[in-house]
C-alpha cells in the first residue's frame, strides 16, 4: 500500500518544511524589517487568543481558568511565555514551568536566548508564576486542577527523542489527561515527517504559527495533532510571493 501524499496546501495556505519556515522568519526580519521580537509577540498573543476560544468552547471563562504552560528553552518556549503573559492579563490563573538553560555546548553558557530572556522577564513582571522544570518542580500538582495546558516545549528546530526536563514534562502532560494545546507542533512530533521517537504530546489542538508544517498534515500524525489551526503571526503580505 502506497503512502498517502502530503498535500501542498492546507486551507489555502502553503504547507512548508521546517527549513522553509526558518527562512521565512529570517526574510521577514531582513527584507521586510519585522523584528523577531515582534513575530514572537504576535505568535504568543495569537496562541493566547486561541486558548481563550478553546476555553469558551469548554464553557469556561478565561477569568476563571487555571492554565499550565510548559516551556522549552528555545523560541517555542518564548512563544509560550508571551501567551502566558497575555492569558494572565486576561485574568487567568497561569503557571509556567520552563526548562533550565543549557550549561554546556554551542547553545550553552547558562543563559536563555535573548528573545526568551526578554519574554521571561516580561512574564514575571506581569505576575506570571514561573518555575524551573524538573522532577521536583510541582508540575504534576499544578496540572491536577488545570482546565487546559499549553505545550510550548519543542518547536520546528527540534529532532530526536526528547530528554531530561522536556521528557519529564511530556510525561506529566500525558498522565494529567488534561486537554493540551500544542504551540506550533506537538512536542516530540517531527515537523517534516510527522513521525515520533516514542516520547510525544497528544494535543487536542495544534496551533501552527504562520503556516502549516508538513509533518502536521500527514495522516499518521493526525491523532497527535488533533484539530489543526493556523495562526497569523503578522507576516508581511509580500513575504510568500515568489
Amino acid at each position: 500500500m502506497s503512502k498517502a501524499p502530503i498535500p501542498d496546501l492546507f486551507e489555502g495556505l502553503p504547507v512548508v518544511t521546517s527549513a522553509r519556515m526558518r527562512e521565512l522568519d529570517e526574510l521577514a526580519t531582513r527584507r521586510f524589517g519585522v523584528p523577531a521580537l515582534t513575530l514572537m509577540e504576535n505568535a504568543g498573543e495569537a496562541v493566547a487568543a486561541a486558548a481563550v476560544e478553546f476555553l469558551k468552547g469548554q464553557g469556561k471563562p478565561v477569568s476563571q481558568a487555571k492554565i499550565v504552560v510548559c516551556c522549552g528553552r528555545g523560541a517555542n518556549g518564548g512563544d509560550g511565555l508571551v501567551a502566558a503573559r497575555h492569558l494572565k492579563l486576561d485574568g487567568a490563573d497561569v503557571s509556567v514551568f520552563i526548562c533550565p538553560p543549557r550549561k554546556e555546548g554551542p547553545a550553552g553558557g547558562g543563559e536563555y536566548p535573548e528573545l526568551v530572556r526578554v519574554n521571561l522577564k516580561k512574564a514575571e513582571e506581569a505576575g506570571v508564576a514561573v518555575k524551573p522544570a524538573g522532577p521536583e518542580s510541582g508540575v504534576e500538582a499544578a496540572l491536577a486542577p488545570a482546565d487546559v495546558a499549553l505545550d510550548a516545549l519543542l518547536g520546528t528546530g527540534s529532532s530526536g527523542k526528547p530528554a531530561g526536563a522536556i521528557h519529564h514534562m511530556i510525561q506529566a502532560l500525558t498522565r494529567s489527561k488534561k486537554p493540551i494545546l500544542a504551540v506550533d507542533i506537538p512536542s516530540g512530533i517531527h515537523p517534516d515527517t510527522g513521525y515520533h521517537s516514542g516520547v510525544f504530546v497528544t494535543a487536542a489542538e495544534t496551533l501552527a504559527l504562520g503556516l502549516p508544517k508538513r509533518g502536521l498534515v500527514t495522516p499518521h500524525a493526525a491523532r497527535s495533532v488533533g484539530k489543526l489551526k493556523v495562526l497569523s503571526i503578522g507576516y508581511p503580505a509580500g513575504l510568500l510571493k515568489p
